[in-house]
């Protein structure tokens, strides 16, 4: 019921490839600007939980920073990466590598899990780079919220709706709303005319 559709993974892989081909200057620039920025840590690893309860490691470029005062910030660039969603866009390699979908669920860290079925039901398909949760509902949603909007693209999932949702999330790292606070979908968008495409 909840196994993902058949040209998921071809999309998948053909999105990836594209994306770090395209990407690979821009990375190594990147590196270098948060290198100059905060002389600091350039990459920042975590472990995520994926498909079948399998355990992965994600890559991101750091955003934050200890000033002189060794307090923790976000650094001129990191706000920018953060609103673009550039510093997640080095999880084109765990696209590749099959850990993660291009759409799906959020990838959840370990202390996330619990028994309930809401949550087993996550991990019948590979989290995404992006997803339902992220464009549909505000940043600051509860985790419940979050859920629900994951479960409703799991069993809403088509090559439709994920080209729908790839849309959308192109088009806020273009206009650097990934750190809004308020609702994601633009005005006059409704969750309902996502779905119907399925």
């Amino acid at each position: 019921m909840y196994r993902a559709y058949f040209l998921k993974r071809p999309l998948d892989l053909l999105l990836c490839m594209g994306g770090i081909f395209l990407f690979l200057p821009l990375w190594l620039i990147i590196s270098i600007l948060i290198w100059l920025e905060t002389e600091g840590e350039i990459f920042y690893i975590q472990e995520r939980v994926g498909l079948n309860y399998q355990v992965f490691k994600t890559i991101k470029f750091c955003t934050l920073y200890r000033d002189e005062n060794n307090n923790i910030r976000i650094s001129r660039l990191g706000n920018f990466l953060r609103r673009t969603a550039l510093d997640e866009s080095l999880q084109l390699i765990n696209i590749l590598k099959a850990d993660m979908s291009f759409v799906g669920p959020r990838p959840l860290v370990p202390q996330e899990i619990g028994d309930d079925f809401k949550i087993e039901r996550r991990f019948k398909i590979r989290p995404g780079l992006t997803g339902l949760a992220q464009i549909a509902i505000p940043k600051n949603s509860s985790v419940d919220a979050k859920f629900k909007y994951d479960l409703l693209y799991i069993e809403n999932q088509s090559l439709n709706l994920d080209l729908k949702i790839i849309f959308y999330s192109i088009l806020f790292s273009l206009l650097g709303r990934w750190e809004d606070k308020e609702r994601r979908i633009f005005s006059g968008f409704k969750l309902k005319e996502i779905i119907v495409f399925k």
